[in-house]
């Protein structure tokens, strides 16, 4: 990309708002359901998904099979930063659907998947309510063996203890969050651990939960997520980068996500750098910047004053071609 003009170039634009493309940094393109296989027809249709909507570089915090390299091969496909497979320990994710892993050999295969895919391992730091998250001293040493090979590494966490451990372990990035202790939050915010709290696919299903019967997984699970949007506000304040990640089909639906974000009372401007240059900057790309990628989206109204407008660009511009 270049800011300033270009002999002979196409005008694509005139007019408008710009951002850098979007982003999803929560998504898990090529599978839907639990017992299905990856598919490689799967994939490129999610990918194609998020593209025409605008959503122009992904992260991929585990799937099913390893992201193929035909992915970055394909120039009309979004940019994709993978981890790789999910890795679960026994008991603590679907079977079958990640790289299931024991303990004691947890360290060694999240170094292998974050060499393997684009520096990120995926860990499935806890799973059910009424079960024990993984051991600290485990999830700490995957941190310290993956970041010694210069690598990042994130945390699904749904519960008080498993928030807790990744916390302490040093993280890269806390996945939902759901019983985030509070008090967590100024670590989170002086080691530089992100929060991805994936508020849509939340919200999508609290009204559901409000009307089964009570129980105690229920209570648990509602419990958790009334916290969720005081949680979200009060990391941003803190300083944490809260990103937009949607972990939900269909594919191309962070707008939803963005929406969320200033429902727990981020600015609109702010919202959008979670979706747009600031979850860019944080997976090493650049913005609106001369020399930088030529990856853009172009709205008729101002997404700051109308974020629905998000649904709806004018122009979507990838690796300087125009795709839509």
């Amino acid at each position: 990309m270049r800011t300033e003009p270009v002999p002979d170039a196409d005008i694509v634009v005139d007019g408008g708002w710009l951002l850098p493309g979007l982003v999803d940094v929560h998504t898990h393109p090529g599978t839907e359901v639990h017992d299905a296989p990856f598919s490689d027809e799967m994939l490129r249709r999610h990918l194609t998904d998020h593209r025409d909507a605008g959503v122009l570089l992904v992260r991929t915090p585990g799937t099913a099979a390893r992201i193929p390299d035909w992915v970055d091969e394909d120039p009309h496909l979004p940019r994709v930063r993978s981890a790789g497979r999910w890795l679960a320990t026994p008991g603590r994710f679907f079977p079958g659907l990640g790289h299931d892993v024991s303990e004691e050999d947890l360290v060694h295969a999240a170094v292998e998947e974050a060499k393997a895919s684009s520096g990120w391992c995926k860990v499935i730091a806890d799973w059910r309510h009424d079960e024990p998250a993984l051991p600290r001293d485990i999830l700490s040493a995957v941190v310290l063996a993956v970041h010694a090979i210069g690598g990042r590494v994130a945390a699904h966490c749904q519960t008080a203890d498993g928030s807790l451990n990744a916390v302490r372990a040093g993280v890269d990035s806390l996945e939902h969050g759901m019983h985030l202790d509070p008090g967590l939050i100024d670590q989170m915010a002086s080691q530089g651990t992100a929060f991805v709290p994936t508020l849509s696919a939340f919200g999508a299903g609290a009204d559901r939960r409000r009307t089964e019967e009570p129980s105690a997984r229920r209570d648990w699970w509602l419990a958790g997520w009334e916290a969720m949007l005081p949680n979200v506000r009060a990391a941003h304040e803190a300083g944490v980068t809260v990103l937009a990640g949607t972990d939900s089909f269909p594919c191309g639906t962070v707008t939803s996500e963005v929406e969320w974000l200033v429902r727990a009372g981020l600015s609109a401007e702010t919202a959008l750098g979670a979706a747009s240059w600031s979850a860019r900057s944080w997976l090493g790309l650049p913005g609106l910047v001369d020399g930088g990628p030529a990856d853009l989206v172009a709205y008729d109204t101002d997404p700051t004053l109308d974020i629905s407008a998000l649904a709806n660009p004018s122009r979507i511009i990838l690796r300087g071609r125009v795709i839509a």
